[in-house]
């Protein structure tokens, strides 16, 4: 009896986002791409490559240099009945923005009683690892996690890079949609003719199980904690990795089971520890499952300290080794 052929196609982050928002604007006219140099270019990292010529310029917008204009037509359109998807082309180039969507794209919904949505998708590449120059490489997840009314993701493969981004479209939320840059071209297997995505957007993935220590990461991180946990398991040490995908709704249940198991948790993140993402997890875990903790929450994090200029970037982000050194620290109890 032959096996059946594996529908699965293997193939980068970069152009399994791309196939995603040519899939969602296949499947629904009123998706409207707008941001710098996305049409003719197809971006900076090319994730919009050849879709200006498949829709045409009045659904792929080249726009001025203007975060929050860009960001203030996003709203607009949004409530016209469209589903725009907004290109930040760096994360840093998103302050200019920053009072529209934490003012306005948060908070439209609540303060009209539900009766506006405002789905917008704002598409952001984030962290560091590429050698560029300042403003090109923050991690400032916790300051939308951090505002109501606004849900956040990570991408971190390619079949979520292709089934969260139509998600995030389909979604009647505003939708802050994280891109691992130094990721893009990393390649994994995705299947595109399957009927639907294998997981909720706002739900955590179990990426590698183990028995010692949970390690919960997201973004850019989960490869590097993957590697952490290969290396510890040819050590002698069981890691899980649990890839959060969303933080904000956190999928707090996911991380307290993984916890509850282990009995150990550690956090990992480009972005500096005080008062960031890792810092809430760790709260949370140690008051949902202090007795199951055989050790304190470990985070391992950029250092506190404005990111610094390119040469010195591989001594700033968490690597294989500090994360390792967090694992070592949570099993030392």
């Amino acid at each position: 009896m032959s096996t059946p052929a594996s529908t699965t196609t293997r193939t980068t982050i970069a152009k399994a986002l791309n196939a995603g928002l040519r899939k969602a604007m296949e499947k629904d006219p009123k998706v409207i791409l707008q941001g710098e140099d996305i049409g003719k270019l197809g971006g900076v990292f090319r994730i919009t490559e050849h879709l200006q010529k498949d829709f045409g310029e009045d659904r792929v917008i080249d726009t001025p240099l203007a975060e929050s204009g860009i960001m203030g037509t996003g709203i607009g359109l949004a409530l016209r009945g469209y589903r725009p998807v907004v290109e930040i082309q760096f994360d840093g180039f998103v302050y200019p923005a920053f009072d529209q969507i934490v003012s306005q794209l948060s908070k439209l919904h609540s303060r009209s009683r539900g009766a506006i949505k405002v789905p917008v998708v704002v598409r952001i590449p984030m962290g560091g690892g590429i050698g560029a120059v300042e403003h090109h490489s923050e991690s400032n997840e916790a300051y939308f996690a951090h505002t109501l009314g606004l849900r956040v993701v990570f991408c971190s493969n390619p079949e979520d890079a292709y089934w969260m981004i139509q998600q995030a479209i389909e979604c009647d939320d505003p939708v802050i949609f994280y891109e691992p840059k130094r990721r893009y071209h990393e390649k994994g297997e995705v299947d595109f003719d399957a009927p639907a995505a294998p997981r909720d957007l706002f739900s955590a993935h179990t990426v590698r199980q183990g028995t010692d220590v949970t390690l919960a990461c997201w973004g850019p991180m989960v490869k590097v904690c993957l590697d952490a946990a290969q290396v510890a398991a040819e050590e002698g040490r069981s890691i899980e990795v649990l890839d959060l995908r969303s933080i904000s709704p956190l999928d707090i249940d996911a991380i307290t089971a993984s916890v509850n198991r282990t009995g150990r948790l550690v956090v990992a993140q480009e972005a500096p520890s005080f008062v960031s993402v890792g810092s809430e997890i760790a709260a949370l875990v140690t008051e949902r499952c202090f007795y199951s903790l055989e050790a304190p929450v470990i985070r391992v994090a950029g250092w506190n300290a404005p990111y610094p200029a390119s040469k010195l970037e591989e001594h700033y982000l968490p690597d294989l080794d500090r994360v390792l050194d967090g694992v070592d620290r949570a099993l030392a109890y």
